[in-house]
């Protein structure tokens, strides 16, 4: 039966304290197109697959990324969306460039990283 799990669409999931703010960072600022809503979860659509934030009360992000997203040129997607209020985390030894992207040691990854409202780390990732 597991098999069937690898030809499955992966939903993604991520927690956050407070579901309007949540809203507004997933809807406005990195405009992922709303899917549903109801008192269990925000629904967004992306890529095939969808994202479900659900609200738990006095959540606290971990510091290790739980969501990301491979884009086609990570150097335009980190400038939009800087212009749209997102800031990029620079990482003391990680040797990112002034927009806070990593280049892998072989130069084919590169890949920065920011936090949504919770502190939950997403990524954006060029390969």
């Amino acid at each position: 039966m597991t098999a069937a799990l690898a030809l499955a669409t992966p939903v993604t999931f991520i927690i956050t304290a407070d579901a309007a703010r949540s809203r507004r960072f997933y809807a406005e600022t990195l405009g992922l197109p709303l899917g549903a809503q109801d008192n269990f979860a925000t629904v967004y659509g992306l890529a095939g697959t969808i994202l479900r934030v659900t609200e738990v009360p006095g959540f606290v992000a971990g510091p290790h990324p739980v969501l990301g997203w491979k884009v086609a040129d990570i150097a335009a997607t980190v400038t939009a969306l800087t212009a749209a209020g997102v800031a990029f985390t620079i990482y003391d030894g990680f040797g990112q460039d002034a927009q806070g992207i990593w280049t892998s040691p072989d130069g084919v990854a590169k890949v920065a990283w920011f936090n949504d409202p919770d502190g939950n780390v997403l990524s954006l990732t060029q390969q």
